[in-house]
């Protein structure tokens, strides 16, 4: 669902309600039930999103391609990417149409709203991160597209089986990189132009590596998506007494989805720096909208802690596949003697339509999550203008006339 198809009657309604008052003040319980309808509509674009997860889990690659919903696979990312969208645009409307601006002057707001603004400055950093790393995703893409294509002729003789061999290796040192240069003795060198190696030449492993960091590390030297997703959470203290039924609450609920979505996107896609990444942010449990973001908090962190085991590049559910099947065709090639057994030709045809098929989804995909990463992005910007527009007019009402 589009987030211009989902605004409706909540975003109608508040709007009805604050041309026909011009001030709130004295409309107390209409404003609790605006506050009680955001988070309603909040805990539902959550619920929807932790739903699909229940089906098919983040590392069963076993489980088949078909299933687009699955968590943190491209299709889920993106349906993330409108909930907050759509969040986005109500928060909005409670926070800002037709409100008199001194209302977001006064306290606590006059301290929690540039929080959240200096938070969602972070997120556009991440954005630009993020979006850096669907290009190295597109990469791998690309890799086991050339493997499909030669596994794919018949019949499949030595020529063929080095040249999906020489493919699948590229893409597994590729989706190793990150890990590799995460932990414990971190490279000195990061190639952060393509294929700059040393004086010598370098490995076909050695040029996949570069070419990987050169789409990868695209943000400034020593910019970590950990430390920033730190920063963006350090301040982040949930409303208490009287500041809990007031605007502080949907203020508190936006900085929460903003980190949850952004944490989100660098656990499932390749990213600059996320050694340290945080697996767990205070999120209260005696609030009823909390309760989906604790539930998507818990699945994910569950799954980050399996990968730092494990070593991969990410939680994406098609890379995942990509490198359980890559492996797989890596081993048959390094068994292959023409002409090779039915049975095991049976296998490995099985196996290449469902590589087939995945790169097909990314294919589909990637792009469109391209786009509306780009999207949320300019949407952020948006937003943030508006809310210091507000500002300022609430500055200049508080200035007195000389």
């Amino acid at each position: 669902m589009r987030a211009t198809d989902s605004q409706g009657s909540f975003l109608n309604r508040i709007s009805i309600r604050r041309n026909q008052v011009v001030s709130m003040e004295g409309n107390h319980e209409q404003e609790l039930e605006d506050l009680d309808l955001f988070q309603k509509y909040v805990a539902d674009r959550f619920s929807n999103l932790l739903a699909p997860s229940d089906e098919t889990p983040v590392s069963g690659a076993a489980a088949g391609a078909g299933d687009g919903g699955s968590l943190l696979s491209i299709a889920w990312l993106r349906k993330l990417l409108d909930a907050f969208l759509c969040c986005e645009a109500e928060f909005k409307a409670v926070l800002v149409m037709g409100r008199d601006p001194s209302q977001v002057s006064k306290p606590p707001l006059d301290r929690l709203v540039p929080e959240l603004l200096d938070r969602v400055v972070k997120s556009l950093d991440i954005c630009n991160a993020v979006t850096h790393g669907v290009e190295a995703v597109r990469h791998f893409q690309k890799l086991a597209e050339i493997a499909v294509s030669a596994l794919g002729q018949r019949p499949i003789g030595d020529g063929q089986v080095r040249r999906a061999k020489k493919a699948l290796s590229s893409l597994i040192a590729a989706m190793a990189v990150e890990d590799r240069d995460s932990v414990g003795g971190k490279s000195t060198e990061r190639a952060w132009s393509f294929g700059r190696r040393g004086a010598g030449a370098a490995s076909a492993k050695d040029r996949s590596s570069g070419q990987f960091r050169s789409l990868l590390w695209g943000m400034a030297k020593g910019w970590s998506s950990a430390k920033q997703l730190q920063a963006m959470s350090s301040n982040l203290v949930a409303p208490r007494g009287a500041e809990s039924s007031g605007l502080a609450q949907p203020v508190y609920i936006m900085s929460t989805v903003v980190i949850l979505v952004m944490w989100a996107l660098v656990a499932a896609i390749p990213c600059q720096e996320r050694t340290g990444l945080l697996t767990h942010f205070p999120v209260p449990r005696q609030f009823a909208w909390a309760q989906p973001m604790i539930g998507l908090q818990e699945k994910i962190a569950e799954e980050w802690k399996k990968k730092e085991k494990r070593g991969s590049s990410g939680l994406l559910d098609e890379m995942q596949r990509l490198e359980k099947l890559g492996n797989s065709l890596i081993e048959f090639a390094d068994s292959f003697q023409f002409p090779a057994e039915p049975e095991r030709l049976e296998e490995v045809a099985a196996q290449v339509a469902e590589l087939a098929e995945t790169c097909r989804k990314m294919e589909e995909g990637l792009v469109p999550l391209q786009r509306q990463i780009r999207e949320v992005f300019h949407k952020i910007v948006r937003t943030r203008t508006e809310v210091l527009d507000v500002l300022d007019q609430a500055g200049k009402l508080s200035t007195p006339t000389m």
